[in-house]
């Protein structure tokens, strides 16, 4: 019986921080594509249209490191985070991606990925100038949350790029995902176009341009 009740508050605190972060569409949208029917709005986005204030990591626990991730952090990710078995990191990272993270001591903390060559968003293809920069796979562990990494880590990947000469940072944020359009805004981002791709039990896709905003 108490296990029941725990179990039961927990699937209570788990639909509250869902609609708490305004991820409750999103949630609804990933349900049906694990059913085949994957139906997904998203903005494409240009990050630091204007400079952003330098954020700063909350709390007294400043005894964070940025430092650009190799294998052994890759794997160490691949091994505790649930739901990116099929994303092959390490490929990425040996196709020359840049995976720049923080860590706490030996904790990693956060990370991403950075991209500057053309690639393919669920078969749409991006061209990259060579200032340009596709930055994407933003995370941060669950015990480390509410520090106000994930800012901070954005902000110093845009000093990175800009000392290899990229001045133009883009991402992708899905429409449903308020929480991370949220975030965004605080690095003062802005969309600039709305597309729909739509993907039938993984063998069928079709893109479509829904808005241009500039």
């Amino acid at each position: 019986m108490e296990g029941d009740k725990k179990g039961l508050k927990y699937k209570f605190q788990w639909l509250y921080n869902i609609i708490k972060h305004g991820l409750f569409w999103h949630g609804v949208r990933n349900n049906i594509a694990k059913l085949g029917i994957d139906i997904m709005p998203y903005y494409w986005v240009r990050e630091e249209v204007t400079p952003v204030i330098p954020p700063k990591i909350r709390g007294e626990d400043k005894n964070f490191k940025i430092s650009i991730f190799g294998e052994s952090e890759i794997n160490f990710v691949k091994s505790t985070i649930i739901g990116i078995e099929q994303k092959d990191l390490l490929s990425d990272l040996k196709r020359g991606e840049i995976c720049i993270g923080l860590k706490n001591g030996e904790d990693v903390a956060a990370y991403m990925f950075i991209k500057k060559a053309p690639f393919y968003f669920r078969k749409r293809k991006f061209s990259l100038n060579t200032n340009e920069a596709y930055l994407h796979s933003m995370y941060t562990f669950e015990r480390f949350r509410g520090k106000n990494l994930a800012p901070f880590l954005r902000y110093h990947s845009y000093r990175l790029l800009e000392e290899q000469g990229v001045n133009t940072f883009y991402s992708v944020s899905e429409f449903f995902n308020k929480s991370t359009i949220k975030f965004k805004k605080k690095m003062n981002s802005d969309h600039l176009k709305l597309f729909m791709s739509i993907v039938f039990f993984k063998k069928w896709t079709w893109n479509f341009t829904l808005k241009n905003f500039k």
